[in-house]
C-alpha cells in the first residue's frame, strides 16, 4: 500500500484517532493484515468481528508485532482509527487508492459461478508480460477480499486483476463500486448456491452487474458458450469480447483434445492469428477458462504467440482445485475439494475418466455433499451419481449423511459399485488399504465438508500407503 499517514487514513475513512501520540506516523508499503500473526512493520490491522474470535482482541499483538495502527470499532488500547463500522470503512479506504493512487491502473474485474479462481490465475499468470501485475490471493472475491487486494498495489501496478464473488443480487454492484473495472470477465452462470439466490436467472442478474460497472470505453469479455452470460451483452455500453469452442466465438478453441493427464490441448483462434496450446492444468473447463484469459491478454497488447506460450507454460496456482500430485506409490490423487456444485462435479469426474483410463488405470470417485442448493438439492445429488455411473468408474465412495446416500443410491441403481461411508476417517481406512500403483483418486465435496482433510492425509505416509 502507498504510504500514508495515520491521520490522512482516518480522515479517508471518516474515522477519529485513538491512543495515536503522532498521527503522521505512516502505514508504509506492506498490505493490509487481519491476522495479528501477519502483522509487521509499518502495516494497517485490520480488527474484525467474526463468528470465532473478535480482530480487536488482538489489537495489542499486532502493534506489538510492528503495525502502525489499528482499524477498530472501539479504543483498543494502542494506535487505533476507530470507525462505526470496520468493513464498510476498509472498503472506502480501498475505494480511495484506487481513485487516488492506482491512477495508472486497469482494472480487470472476474466474476461467474465456477472457474473464476482458475481464470483469475490464468490472467495472472499472462498479464505480467504486458507489466507489473496483482491479483486477488487465492479466492479472496468479496468485501473483505478486494480492498485487502487492492492494498497489495501500489502507483507502479499495471493491472489490478480482481475476483469478485456474490451471494445476492447487489453484492457484485457494491465491490464495483470500490472498484470500477476497465475490462469484466464473465465465466458462466451455473448452477453454484443457486439455492440462496432462488434461481440461475437471478445468479444472471447478479453476476451481470460486474458488465453494467464498465463505462463506454471499457471490455466485456463473455463466454459465447454460456446463452445468459451471452445475454449480458445487452447489459452494457462497453465494447464486447466473446470467447468460447464455438464458431460464433471471436476468441475460440478448436482441434481440442485432452492427454491422459486430462490437460487441454488446443489451437487458439483469434481475428489476428492462431497458435497451438498446451495446457498444464487439468479438467476440460479449464480451456474455457484459459480463452477467458486470452481475451484479457490480448486486450493488453500481448500477441497470439505470446499468448499461446504462457498459456501452455501456466500452471495451477490456487489450492484445492484439480490439484494433483503422485505418491512414491504411483498413486495419483486430485484435490479438487475447495468447492463443489452440480456442473464442477460433472467436469471433475470427467477428467477423473480420461486421467484413469489414458494409461487403464483404476479410476476411484471420492465424492462428498454439495451445499447451498436449496429444494433441488436431492435432484442434483442424485444426478451426479448417475454422471459418476455412466463414467464406468471403478469405483464410488461417497461421505455422509441424506444428501451422501441419494448419491449412492442413484449410483447403484445405474449400475455402479459404490459405497457409503459415514465419515472421512472409516473412508481414509479403506482407502490405505485397497489402493494401488497406479489408481487414480478425485476427492471432491462443498467446501463446508471440509474434504480437503482427507485428500491431505492420503498424501501422507500410512499404513499400505
Amino acid at each position: 500500500m502507498q504510504p500514508m499517514p495515520i491521520s490522512t487514513i482516518a480522515d479517508v475513512v471518516g474515522g477519529a484517532l485513538t491512543d495515536v501520540p503522532n498521527p503522521d506516523a505512516l502505514v508504509v508499503d506492506q498490505p493490509a493484515v487481519f491476522d495479528s500473526r501477519a502483522a509487521s512493520p509499518g502495516s494497517l490491522f485490520i480488527a474484525l468481528q467474526g463468528e470465532h474470535a473478535d480482530g480487536h482482541d488482538y489489537a495489542a499483538a499486532a502493534i506489538g508485532a510492528g503495525a502502525t495502527a489499528v482499524l477498530a470499532n472501539r479504543p483498543v488500547g494502542v494506535p487505533a482509527i476507530v470507525v462505526g463500522d470496520v468493513l464498510a470503512a476498509f472498503g472506502r479506504l480501498g475505494h480511495y487508492l484506487v481513485r487516488n493512487v492506482l491512477t495508472d491502473t486497469t482494472i480487470v474485474a472476474i466474476t461467474g459461478s465456477a472457474g473464476k479462481t482458475s481464470t483469475k490465475d490464468f490472467i495472472a499468470q499472462l498479464l505480467p508480460a504486458a507489466g507489473p501485475t496483482v491479483a486477488t490471493p487465492q479466492s479472496f472475491n468479496n468485501e473483505i477480499g478486494l480492498p485487502l487486494t487492492i492494498s497489495l498495489a501500489t502507483p507502479e501496478t499495471r493491472y489490478l486483476v480482481l475476483e469478485m464473488g456474490a451471494r445476492g443480487v447487489g453484492h457484485i454492484r457494491d465491490l464495483t463500486t470500490i472498484a470500477p473495472p476497465q475490462i469484466s470477465v464473465v465465466t458462466n452462470v451455473g448452477t453454484a448456491h443457486v439455492g440462496e439466490f432462488g434461481g440461475r436467472d437471478k445468479i444472471a442478474e447478479a453476476k451481470g452487474e460486474i458488465v453494467e460497472a464498465l463505462r463506454p470505453g471499457g471490455l466485456a469479455v463473455l463466454n459465447a458458450d454460456d446463452p445468459l452470460v451471452m445475454a449480458m451483452a445487452q447489459r452494457t455500453r462497453a465494447r464486447v469480447v466473446t470467447y468460447g469452442r464455438g464458431d460464433g466465438a471471436m476468441i475460440r478453441a478448436v482441434n481440442v483434445t485432452l492427454n491422459e493427464l486430462g490437460q487441454g490441448h488446443y489451437t487458439l483462434v483469434t481475428p489476428e492469428e492462431a497458435a497451438d496450446v498446451q495446457l498444464h492444468v487439468a479438467g476440460e473447463p479449464q480451456i474455457h477458462n484459459s480463452l477467458a484469459a486470452a481475451a484479457v491478454a490480448r486486450e493488453a497488447g500481448l500477441t497470439i504467440a505470446q499468448i499461446a506460450a504462457l498459456l501452455s507454460g501456466a500452471t495451477a496456482q490456487s489450492k484445492w482445485r484439480m490439484e494433483t500430485h503422485t505418491r512414491a506409490d504411483g498413486v495419483t490423487i486430485i484435490n479438487d475439494a475447495y468447492n463443489a456444485n452440480p456442473d464442477s462435479m460433472k467436469s471433475s469426474l470427467e477428467a477423473l475418466a480420461v486421467m484413469s483410463r489414458g494409461q487403464q488405470q483404476r479410476g476411484i470417485a471420492v465424492l462428498g455433499q454439495m451445499n447451498e442448493l436449496g429444494p433441488d438439492s436431492r435432484t442434483a445429488h442424485e444426478n451426479v451419481g448417475r454422471i459418476a455411473a455412466s463414467l464406468k468408474l471403478d469405483q464410488i465412495i461417497v461421505i455422509g449423511g441424506e444428501a451422501a446416500q441419494w448419491m449412492q443410491q442413484a449410483a447403484q441403481a445405474a449400475g455402479a459399485s459404490v459405497v457409503h461411508l459415514p465419515d472421512q476417517e472409516t473412508a481414509l481406512e479403506l482407502l490405505r488399504s485397497t489402493v494401488r500403483s497406479g489408481d487414480v483418486v478425485l476427492v471432491k465435496a462443498s467446501r463446508g465438508v471440509e474434504l480437503q482433510r482427507l485428500a491431505e492425509k492420503l498424501l501422507q505416509p500410512g499404513p499400505n500407503a
